[in-house]
């Protein structure tokens, strides 16, 4: 049961918490730039790096498991790979730094009364801004071997888009949540994310799983990395699979902010 004390933050609606934070929106989205500008001050390439350092790993992985699995169509098999791999590098940063969220912000956390929200957004933003940067210089370096991959992204790329950007949102924020309370998640979740990575059909597709891949249609990592995957090889968006995975996605957001909100007056007790 949770007690709040008089000087205990008055617990919020969501709609009042959704306000708030967009209130705060310049705040949180430049202290994510800053973060991504500092990150490789005094470098030569610069931000350049998120996208190169995928573009080796895709490379290596490519030559590897193109000869491994015996890949005829190795121009398909590098688009297939690369398009999976920079998604993925995404969605396993935003969980993989999630449990200690907070405990990093511990200092802001006992000593300011902002909302926790704007630490998971500006997190959030910070991953957005890294995801674009890499994104971007990868689909037109893998636009060498399918011509149409920036076209595609304009016109059916958008919608398996914007369900990433949420589910790296509302995903993350319950692992943090949890890992407030459980320091267990800081040593869990990379061994999850290792064995997820094994599992999903990133480096190989669904079919190399031969009696087993109906497991992947219960894998959330591949449900939010295929649509995209899909769209921009095939030109195809699979309509009632997006707007499923929409829906699921605002209810994560709507369930997230509720309980950042019932949290909000413990967490200078937990970390």
């Amino acid at each position: 049961m949770t007690i709040i004390s008089p000087s205990s933050p008055r617990v919020q609606s969501v709609r009042q918490t959704v306000r708030e934070a967009w209130r705060l929106r310049r705040v949180w989205w430049f202290t994510a730039t800053a973060r991504t500008r500092a990150r490789f001050v005094r470098t030569i390439f610069g931000s350049f790096w998120l996208g190169l350092s995928n573009l080796f790993s895709i490379g290596a992985l490519a030559l590897v498991y193109g000869t491994v699995f015996q890949r005829d169509d190795f121009n398909t098999y590098v688009v297939y790979l690369g398009i999976g791999l920079v998604v993925w590098n995404t969605v396993s940063g935003a969980i993989g730094t999630a449990p200690n969220l907070f405990e990093h912000n511990h200092g802001h956390v006992h000593n300011t009364n902002l909302n926790p929200i704007f630490y998971t957004l500006e997190e959030w933003a910070f991953q957005l801004q890294t995801f674009a940067q890499s994104f971007l210089l990868v689909i037109t370096v893998l636009s060498i071997y399918q011509h149409d991959l920036l076209v595609k992204l304009l016109i059916v790329g958008w919608l398996p888009l914007i369900n990433v950007f949420l589910f790296i949102y509302w995903v993350p924020v319950l692992i943090c949540l949890l890992g407030a309370r459980y320091r267990d998640l800081y040593q869990l979740v990379p061994v999850v994310l290792q064995l997820a990575f094994l599992l999903s059909p990133i480096l190989y597709q669904k079919k190399n799983l031969g009696n087993w891949a109906w497991t992947a249609d219960f894998n959330p990592i591949y449900r939010i990395l295929s649509p995209i995957r899909h769209s921009l090889m095939s030109g195809e968006v699979q309509l009632s699979e997006n707007l499923f995975l929409l829906l699921v996605n605002l209810a994560g957001i709507w369930l997230a902010l509720i309980l950042i909100n019932r949290e909000r007056p413990n967490l200078p007790f937990l970390i």
